[in-house]
C-alpha cells in the first residue's frame, strides 16, 4: 500500500499528523509506504518521524493558488500511489492528488471539494473532538471506532546530530536545562509576557539551572527581553537560541532539555513529542482541542469569563488571562514535574 499525504501547513499540525501515520502501519502493516508532500520547513520533523518513507518538497507557499504548478506536480506522481489522504480542508490542497489521478483521495468535506475527492468524510466535531481524532479518523473507514490508548507523536533523535548542534552553540550539560518557548505565530494573545518568564528564569538559574530560549527569527527579540530582566551573573547562564537554530538544530537542542515551559505553539507539540517533562501556558486558546500529547505534562491556565476566546489580539486590551497567570503557578508545575534534579551535594 502506497499513501501519498498531504501535509498540514503549521508545525504542531504537522507534529500531530504522526498519529495518523501510526494508524495508517497499524492498517496496513509495517510495508505501507507512507510519502507526505509538505513545505520544505516541515521536513526536520518528518525525518524524525520512523513511519514516514520520505517528505516531498511542495514548493508553494500558504494560501498561494497557482493551479499550473498543482497540475506539474500532480502529473509528476501519476501511478505512484494507492491512496491520498489530505490533512488541510482547502480547496487547493485537494488538487495535486485530483491532477495525479490518485485511485482513493480521502479527506473531511472541507472547501466544498465535491469531485477532487472521491472519499469524502463529513466531519463530526462531538464524535472527534480532538484535532488528532480528526487526522486518525481519515485513516480508517467511516465510523471505525478509534482505539484506546491514542498514539502519541514520537521524535527520534540521531545523537551525533545533536551532539553536532550543541559543539556549533558552544552548549554543555553540565547543568539542568530549561528550555523556554515565548513566542506563538498565532499572535499576542498566546504569549505570556517576558517579564513572567524572566521571573520563572530568575528562580531555575539561581537553583544551579541553565536557561536555553527557542523560537523563530521573529522571537528573538522577545527572547532578548527575557534575559534583559535577569541581573549580570544570571544573564549569563542563559543562550537566546531564537532564529539562530535550524528547526532541526532546536528539535536536537530541545530533546535536551530537563524540562520545558512553552505558550500554545508549534514548539510546545515538539517538546510533548520529545517526551520532556512540560508546562504549558494558555491564555486566549484551550486544550481541549490540540493538547499537548505527551506523559510529563502540566498545563497551566486561569480559564476567565472570556477565555477561550481564540482571538490573535485581546478584544479587550488587558490580556488578563495570560498577564494574571503569575510565574508561581508555572514554578510550582515545574516543582512537580521534575523537582530539583541536582545531586546531593553531601553524597
Amino acid at each position: 500500500m502506497r499513501i501519498l499525504i498531504v501535509g498540514p501547513s503549521w508545525v504542531g499540525d504537522m507534529v500531530m499528523a504522526q498519529t495518523l501515520f501510526a494508524c495508517l502501519k497499524l492498517r496496513h502493516g509495517p510495508d505501507c509506504l507512507i510519502d507526505v508532500l509538505a513545505p520544505d520547513w516541515s521536513r526536520p520533523i518528518l525525518e524524525r518521524m520512523p513511519e514516514v518513507n520520505q517528505a516531498l518538497s511542495f514548493p508553494l507557499g500558504h494560501g498561494v493558488l497557482d493551479i499550473a504548478s498543482r497540475r506539474r506536480i500532480g502529473k509528476s506522481l501519476a501511478g505512484q500511489y494507492d491512496q491520498a489522504i489530505l490533512l488541510p480542508n482547502s480547496l487547493k490542497s485537494a488538487l495535486v492528488p485530483f491532477f495525479a489521478g490518485i485511485p482513493k483521495r480521502t479527506g473531511w468535506r472541507g472547501e466544498m471539494r465535491y469531485g477532487l475527492l472521491n472519499d469524502l468524510r463529513v466531519l463530526d466535531k462531538d464524535a472527534y473532538p480532538l484535532m488528532i481524532e480528526r487526522f486518525m479518523a481519515l485513516a480508517w473507514e467511516p465510523d471505525h471506532q478509534l482505539a484506546r490508548p491514542y498514539p502519541r507523536p514520537t521524535l527520534q533523535i540521531d545523537p551525533a546530530s545533536r551532539e553536532a548542534a550543541l559543539v556549533r552553540f558552544g552548549l554543555e550539560l553540565d547543568r539542568p536545562v530549561l528550555a523556554l518557548c515565548p513566542g506563538a505565530e498565532f499572535g499576542e494573545a498566546k504569549r505570556w509576557p517576558a517579564e513572567h518568564y524572566a521571573a520563572v528564569a530568575d528562580h531555575k538559574i539561581r537553583q544551579g539551572w541553565q536557561v536555553w530560549l527557542f523560537g523563530s527569527k521573529n522571537d528573538h527579540p522577545g527572547g532578548e527581553l527575557i534575559r534583559d530582566r535577569l541581573i549580570p551573573g544570571l544573564r549569563e547562564e542563559s543562550s537566546n537560541l531564537a532564529g539562530e537554530t535550524s528547526l532541526a538544530e532546536a528539535i536536537d537542542l530541545m530533546s535536551c532539555a530537563t524540562a520545558v515551559v512553552s505558550n500554545d505553539s508549534g514548539l510546545m507539540h515538539v517538546a510533548a513529542a520529545l517526551n520532556r517533562p512540560l508546562v504549558s501556558v494558555y491564555g486566549s486558546t484551550s486544550p481541549d482541542f490540540t493538547p499537548p500529547l505527551a506523559e510529563e505534562v502540566e498545563v497551566v491556565r486561569l480559564g476567565l469569563d472570556c477565555s477561550p476566546c481564540f482571538d490573535r489580539t485581546c478584544r479587550f486590551g488587558h490580556y488578563n488571562c495570560l498577564r494574571d497567570l503569575e510565574p508561581q503557578r508555572v514554578i510550582e508545575a515545574l516543582d512537580r514535574l521534575v523537582g530539583d534534579p541536582l545531586p546531593d551535594p553531601q553524597l
